[in-house]
């Protein structure tokens, strides 16, 4: 059985807790006691170090420990530091220090859950009048960060503070899967169609989108297995929704889309830029580019200088593939005879901005929203 562990935001949380601590008494925590909110329990977490820095400021540093998670971020420090201040109406003021991702509009990559986390916990130990300032700090974010796809969703120069949950799962095991099923499960008992998300990213736009959040379905890159079991369990529309990175490859019969088994990004978008017409030299550019970020924004440069509509042939092309080959895959796997489980599409940007509905998913937004 893995074990869980904790998602980052959780530490940044507990070390802030810890400096604010400080602050009020002048001593040590060994245990930050922090509330996760989702789900609804306690988390201690052990705090390595907390030094006074002056009067009005603290520092205090513990370690992500994401369980059994394959996750980089394992053992690395976070750190805290946390600051009185007199001037502002917010009591909690939260910024991304060293190591701390910036997105495109340069505000600091951290996101809902994790302010809604420093946010209620560090306004309960504040008094009415007092207020203070939290930057938060990863050491070795930076250097972290140019192992990771954050840079294919806008965020630089560090790592996010992103996610919805405080508990950390290994998404890549067989354990995991066994609890994205029980998810499902249950949704599929409360609905006919659902939508399912590989990722936060997806998760987090589908929810601005106006989707019902009781309909997001998280798989990580179990898509095949979950498919699967979404038509065993009777569920009639499934909308896939996902970066077109990751979704893309569904359209080359990958349905397991963890890079270590299976990539075929640039043969997927070169073979669908060749059926759509693109010129010989544009096709060599779109395969031969580094990452399906790349290839896109090459197409979209084709688009402006030649006014032509690349990108819509070639990902609505690449969407309505999607469709037909999770189509296949769940006729493949089911024993309910011919009516199997509807499947449409909607491809994201790196900007999560969306390229692409295939026509089904057309159909299914208008159910959804």
């Amino acid at each position: 059985m893995s074990r869980s562990g904790y998602t980052l935001p959780v530490f940044a949380c507990a070390a802030a807790v810890a400096a604010l601590h400080w602050l009020h008494d002048r001593q040590s925590l060994i245990l930050a006691s922090i509330d996760l909110i989702e789900p609804a329990q306690i988390a201690e977490i052990p705090i390595e170090q907390v030094a006074g820095l002056s009067e009005n400021t603290a520092l205090a540093i513990t370690r992500s420990d994401p369980g059994d998670n394959l996750d980089l971020t394992k053992d690395t420090p976070i750190w805290a530091l946390v600051e009185w201040r007199e001037q502002g109406d917010d009591p909690v003021i939260i910024k991304g220090g060293e190591g701390i991702g910036r997105q495109l509009d340069d505000k600091p990559a951290i996101y809902a859950y994790a302010q809604r986390l420093l946010q209620e916990n560090l306004q309960r130990m504040l008094a009415p009048e007092e207020k203070i300032t939290v930057t938060i700090i990863l050491p070795e974010g930076r250097s972290l960060a140019v192992r990771t796809s954050n840079s294919a969703f806008g965020v630089v120069e560090g790592l996010s503070l992103l996610g919805t949950t405080g508990i950390s799962q290994p998404l890549s095991t067989p354990d995991q899967l066994a609890v994205f099923r029980a998810e499902l499960q249950n949704k599929a008992s409360r609905f006919e169609s659902l939508v399912f998300c590989i990722g936060e990213n997806g998760l987090d736009l589908a929810r601005k989108l106006g989707i019902n959040p009781e309909q997001l379905v998280k798989t990580a890159n179990w898509l095949g297995p979950m498919l699967v079991e979404a038509d065993v369990l009777g569920v009639k529309e499934i909308l896939l929704f996902g970066y077109h990175g990751k979704l893309m490859k569904l359209a080359g019969g990958i349905f397991h889309t963890h890079h270590y088994l299976a990539d075929g990004r640039r043969e997927i978008l070169a073979a669908h830029c060749a059926i759509a017409g693109l010129k010989s030299p544009d096709v060599q550019a779109v395969f031969n580019s580094a990452t399906a970020e790349a290839a896109l924004t090459y197409l979209k440069s084709l688009d402006a200088a030649t006014s032509s509509n690349w990108v819509n042939k070639v990902y609505s092309a690449i969407a309505e593939t999607i469709d037909l080959r999770a189509q296949e895959y769940i006729q493949s796997h089911s024993e309910s005879g011919t009516k199997v489980t509807v499947c449409g599409s909607i491809l994201f940007d790196r900007d999560r901005k969306i390229i692409v509905k295939s026509k089904t998913a057309g159909l299914l937004m208008g159910k959804l929203c």
